[in-house]
């Protein structure tokens, strides 16, 4: 009996301050419950079989309504509500960003043994964004990975990657990528083409773009965050180490799955610490 609901921003993050109001078909207010930490709402509030308005807001966040049916047991599950930035669907002021490497992640997630997979992440990485004035797919992005910056967890693991087997970081130390057009797959979803040069090698590479709002940041500034992910083959950048297993599994897989999360400064550089 009662109110069921998840509240989640865009990219899975619970929405701990959010509130439910639940309206009647003549708009009267019949319930009223706040999200717990986890972004859970579980009401126990009776409520009468029939159609209702359920409303969801949260500070620094667009309000979302949908639509529930109570069950004759006095049951509406409302399932995961989804909460946009405020302006989320606005694009970002035009004109230079910079990408922030202590509030960002370059991640990249590999198949290990055929059953698990291995995590790492880059932690050196600096980047710029051009956003176009006058039409947003002719905006810009380039960025610049220190390849021996690679963290796995594991130092022995590390030092493999960083050998001329893998990323081989004394012959090739950066690895760089430069867009070359975007193409809108949504109000706020785009996807970026550009060309990513590692290992020596040059290839072109998509990245499915999401953008998730601008806001004030504490230190007087404006930040923009985005989310993009992408998928590598290593073989395409001449990365063919591996070592089969007796069952024939590689014991590494040849695809690598990129997840970048970053935030962007409005302007040319950094704010000074």
């Amino acid at each position: 009996m009662g109110l069921t609901a998840r509240i989640r921003t865009r990219d899975g993050w619970a929405v701990s301050h959010a509130v439910v109001t639940v309206t009647d078909m003549t708009g009267t207010q019949v319930l009223r419950a706040e999200a717990d930490p986890e972004g859970a709402v579980q009401d126990t509030t009776e409520l009468a079989p029939g159609a209702y308005t359920v409303i969801v807001t949260a500070v620094g966040y667009a309000p979302a309504a949908s639509s529930a049916i109570v069950t004759a047991g006095g049951r509406a599950q409302v399932g995961t509500v989804t909460l946009a930035r405020q302006g989320g669907t606005e694009l970002p002021p035009p004109g230079p960003w910079t990408i922030d490497p202590a509030h960002s992640s370059v991640a990249a997630v590999a198949q290990h043994l055929g059953i698990s997979s291995v995590h790492g992440r880059f932690t050196d990485f600096s980047g710029t964004i051009e956003i176009a004035p006058d039409e947003v797919t002719k905006s810009r992005v380039e960025a610049v990975i220190r390849a021996a910056s690679i963290d796995t967890g594991n130092g022995m693991r590390d030092g493999h990657l960083k050998s001329p087997d893998f990323l081989d970081v004394e012959r090739y130390p950066e690895i760089t990528y430069r867009s070359t057009g975007l193409t809108a797959a949504g109000s706020d979803r785009w996807t970026v083409h550009g060309e990513l040069a590692m290992h020596g090698v040059v290839r072109p590479v998509d990245l499915d773009l999401a953008y998730l709002g601008t806001g004030a940041d504490p230190w007087g500034g404006t930040r923009a965050a985005f989310r993009a992910t992408t998928e590598l083959r290593r073989e395409d950048f001449a990365m063919n180490y591996n070592q089969v297993l007796q069952a024939g599994i590689a014991a590494i897989g040849t695809t690598l799955k990129v997840e970048l999360d970053i935030q962007a400064v409005q302007g040319d550089s950094l704010p000074q610490a």
